[in-house]
């Protein structure tokens, strides 16, 4: 990194910094009748950062953003931003935020452009404003050649991009997005994280929710994990990497049956622990790090090659499993399986 691209770094931080929180919530609840969605749920997010929310379906992500951007009122807790309280003054803060739902809320029979006009319009911004300001916005996210079709006629992708532009058309310092990349194709995920990373560069700070671990680790500085209506961890990713680093992880590739040499491991070098992830793959677990010469010596000299030895990294999804007791498939088969609260 350059100097002077640090110092520009540097500097943004220490403003964000300065700035505070944009938001505060505290006490956050809301029951359905007698379902729990969220309870008591306590959040603070920063000037100029991303800030993922993750858990499982109906662990009350979806229920937390609809309260802060006033599409649900809360049973009880309050929620300030920018210093306003957004129970009490709905309105005042609409312009102040833009919202990505997890299904699109534009309209089929309108095409790209008038879909972004109309958005426009609902926020008082001029005729011409909107116009200029739809025209840079498909350009910016490669619709410009789709943008008189109806929006009915749009890939899943080029759907996602879309909303995402309506919610951003009136430039609002907070944007709250709500499983961003959900169900579409792989190079317009890349697109849409490039685009979040974009306006984030810009100043807009964002609110995320995904289960897609990866991404979340990827784009967030900061992240919470909630379960049952409930935060239950929540740090920076560096933060919550950290407590699973404590533990020396080899993976070894070997001509063999992992299930066999695991066992012959252990018995061989009692303080290693060693557990079969694959057919021919043994995960070494310890507390110092593995001196691997000696390993694969005593695996060779007993018939068993070692192709490959590779030193693995704590991952988000390591994080949430530890905290939740979910593992990542079965957090994707929710999210899929069932409506989200």
């Amino acid at each position: 990194m350059s100097l002077s691209l640090l110092k520009s770094v540097t500097a943004a931080a220490v403003m964000r910094n300065l700035q505070g929180p944009i938001l505060e919530i505290a006490g956050l609840r809301k029951d359905y009748g007698d379902i729990e969605a969220v309870r008591g749920l306590d959040l603070t997010l920063h000037f100029g950062e991303i800030f993922g929310l993750l858990g499982p379906n109906g662990a009350g992500k979806t229920s937390t953003i609809n309260m802060i951007t006033g599409l649900v009122k809360p049973t009880s807790g309050s929620i300030s931003l920018k210093g306003i309280d957004c129970i009490a003054h709905v309105k005042r803060i609409q312009g102040d935020i833009g919202v990505v739902p997890d299904e699109s809320n534009l309209y089929d029979e309108l095409s790209g452009f008038d879909n972004l006009v109309f958005c426009a319009s609902l926020y008082g911004m001029r005729k011409a404003v909107r116009e200029q300001r739809a025209t840079e916005l498909l350009e910016t996210f490669s619709l410009s050649d789709t943008g008189k079709r109806p929006f009915k006629a749009y890939s899943k992708g080029m759907k996602r991009k879309l909303t995402i532009a309506a919610a951003i058309m009136h430039q609002p310092p907070v944007l709250f997005l709500d499983e961003p990349t959900t169900g579409i194709d792989v190079e317009s995920a890349r697109q849409i994280r490039l685009l979040i990373k974009s306006l984030n560069r810009k100043g807009t700070t964002i609110m995320l929710t995904t289960h897609y671990l990866e991404e979340a680790q990827r784009l967030c500085g900061r992240i919470a994990f909630i379960a049952r209506g409930r935060i239950v961890k929540t740090g920076t990713v560096d933060e919550l990497l950290g407590g699973l680093r404590s533990d020396h992880l080899l993976h070894l590739t070997v001509g063999g049956q992992a299930d066999q040499l695991a066992a012959m491991l252990h018995q061989h070098h009692p303080s290693l622990r060693c557990t079969e992830k694959g057919t021919h793959v043994v995960e070494i677990s310890s507390d110092s790090p593995v001196e691997l010469h000696p390993i694969t010596a005593f695996l060779s000299g007993h018939g068993f090659p070692v192709y490959e030895a590779r030193r693995v990294e704590p991952t988000l999804e390591d994080v949430f499993i530890a905290v939740t007791g979910i593992n990542a498939g079965e957090l994707e088969s929710r999210e899929k399986g069932g409506r989200k609260r």
